[in-house]
């Protein structure tokens, strides 16, 4: 699904040049679950930025479902953002003014979906992720763990092809933070949702499919990981696909 051919990024900070990648190459399948770990600095934020299109290289190629996306143009970029991909970040990025139901249909009223379907997909995807009784109430009114999972529903609800996420557990105690991996997992596992996220975290590990490791701006090490079943798996997001 991506594939990524000795990707740079340069930063000028004044007189000094920062070099965030020095030459990144990978490949992830689609329906991966994927994450990027490595120290503080060592770029997993600056990839994972290129890869959603949220920042572009100095130099190399990023190519998704076998589009070269630094070709497109900037109004292009913007559709293949909203149509084919979905975010997740760790300051979770609602609106606090709006509530929880109106957070997550924007991406489906910028696309021009009718209010009928946006509300009702909307009501279904909030009842999935455990906030159905949530649904009017507001950003202040909720725990780290419910925004969070707002900002989940608001990623999916335009159904996209790859799932980003930027430390989405870095706000979040270890016990609600197994709750969001739990969902990822659930979408990964039952409906193929390719998810690319980065973390610090060494445990989140046994939620993932494979690991690449960062140093200095490069993928120093890989692995595949043996995920942890679960007896019982629910039944959530049912119908997302």
């Amino acid at each position: 699904m991506i594939e990524v051919s000795d990707v740079t990024r340069i930063y000028q900070m004044g007189l000094v040049e920062v070099r965030a990648l020095q030459g990144v190459n990978c490949r992830i399948e689609s329906g991966e679950f994927v994450g990027i770990m490595g120290p503080s600095g060592s770029g997993k934020s600056t990839l994972l930025h290129i890869l959603g299109l949220l920042d572009e290289p100095t130099a190399g190629t990023v190519t998704i479902d076998g589009i070269p996306v630094g070709t497109l143009s900037e109004e292009e970029k913007s559709d293949f953002r909203l149509n084919r991909l979905g975010y997740v970040f760790q300051d979770y990025a609602l609106v606090p003014e709006l509530s929880v139901q109106e957070n997550v249909v924007l991406p489906a009223m910028a696309r021009g979906i009718s209010p009928n379907e946006y509300l009702r997909e909307s009501e279904k995807i909030l009842h999935e992720v455990g906030l159905g009784h949530r649904i009017h109430h507001r950003q202040y009114e909720l725990s780290g763990g419910e925004q969070q999972r707002v900002a989940i529903a608001r990623a999916l609800i335009n159904r996209p092809s790859i799932l980003f996420a930027d430390e989405p557990c870095a706000n979040l105690d270890s016990n609600t933070s197994r709750t969001i991996l739990n969902l990822f997992r659930d979408l990964n596992e039952k409906f193929g949702q390719t998810i690319i996220m980065v973390t610090h975290e060494d445990w989140h590990e046994e939620y993932m499919c494979r690991v690449l490791y960062m140093k200095d701006g490069l993928i120093e090490d890989e692995k595949a990981c043996k995920m942890r079943r679960r007896d019982g798996v629910s039944e959530s997001i049912s119908d997302y696909l």
